[in-house]
């Protein structure tokens, strides 16, 4: 039988999601929670732009949704900030309910989040169930990929991750995520206020350094704007010269003193070539470069659908992609 599913919050990702879920024979999407009033009532084909009608109104209410429609699995894509969607995780799993969540501060939590985090691994403890974070980046392409390609290594001295996007090709909220149209003074207010940043590079640092059992003496997260030379446009919005592309952001590691582990992303409109690499000093030395990246809408919503078989298997409580069973596709037509 499909496993049941309700998905919490239909943003881009929250959309994407959906309409993978309706797609595949496996799952069956049996209801969708959303706050916003333009949203609620509505059959859920008008919001993610399906031809054919789903029978599903989105409702504001998610302990209405699970007392009426009664699902295997909850998924959460409503906010990066873990303590925004504590409220949110602590009231499904009063109803014992799984979940898979987009929440980038959830991927692993133990570094700015312990007190939380305990919190979280006790409520779905009592509830008997497991909650995992997930995403791209958190959850694939800076943390759980490099972890598993040092499983060949008997070895490893550093850790060097890359992920080049032209965010030409990314939504909108991605795009001002990054500062994209913005001044460099502008961006600089953005960046000190937490507006304009990718969340997620000193988890993915912490959760590698945990990984290969490091005791890592300190982590960093610096960010820098990328500057237009250049008119650029994506279909969404236009950015002149000599204003904020996108964005520049290292996560470091040290250990001894020194860089062990360097997560350096570039995400901006324009970017001539979009990539994502591994490169592992040890022994074997390993360098393994994906050409084009790994798109990420595509591969977060999938990420996030291909997780649920696993944490219905996982043993109850907080669990990371270290932790969880390998996700592999889950069937589809």
């Amino acid at each position: 039988m499909p496993t049941r599913v309700m998905l919490m919050g239909l943003g881009p990702i929250g959309a994407g999601v959906a309409r993978q879920l309706v797609a595949r024979r496996n799952f069956k999407l049996v209801a969708a929670v959303d706050i916003d009033p333009a949203k609620v009532g509505r059959d859920l084909a008008d919001i993610i732009d399906l031809a054919k009608r789903t029978r599903i109104k989105v409702g504001p209410d998610p302990v209405a949704a699970i007392r009426q429609t009664k699902p295997q699995v909850a998924v959460l894509c409503t906010s990066s900030s873990l303590k925004k969607v504590w409220p949110q995780i602590e009231t499904v799993l009063k109803r014992r309910v799984p979940i898979v969540s987009t929440t980038e501060e959830l991927s692993y939590p133990f570094l700015s989040n312990r007190a939380l985090a305990r919190k979280i691994d006790a409520a779905a403890k009592k509830a008997k169930v497991a909650v995992v974070g997930t995403g791209v980046n958190p959850g694939f392409a800076m943390d759980a990929l490099p972890i598993a390609l040092t499983a060949v290594c008997e070895r490893v001295h550093a850790v060097r991750v890359e992920r080049v996007q032209d965010a030409r090709i990314r939504r909108l909220p991605f795009q001002k995520k990054i500062g994209s149209g913005l001044s460099v003074e502008e961006f600089g207010e953005r960046v000190k206020a937490g507006t304009v940043r990718h969340v997620g590079l000193a988890e993915s640092v912490s959760m590698i350094g945990d990984a290969l059992g490091w005791k890592l003496e300190r982590v960093t997260d610096e960010i820098q704007p990328m500057i237009a030379k250049g008119p650029v446009e994506s279909r969404f919005l236009r950015v002149e010269a000599g204003r904020v592309c996108g964005i520049t952001q290292d996560g470091v590691g040290y250990r001894d003193g020194k860089p062990a582990i360097v997560l350096h992303m570039e995400a901006y409109l324009g970017a001539p070539e979009s990539y994502d690499s591994v490169q592992i000093e040890g022994s074997p030395p390993l360098f393994v470069k994906a050409l084009g990246g790994y798109h990420g809408d595509v591969a977060t919503t999938s990420i996030t659908v291909n997780t649920i078989p696993k944490v219905l298997q996982a043993a109850p409580g907080l669990h990371t992609m270290r932790t969880l069973a390998l996700p592999s596709f889950a069937g589809g037509r």
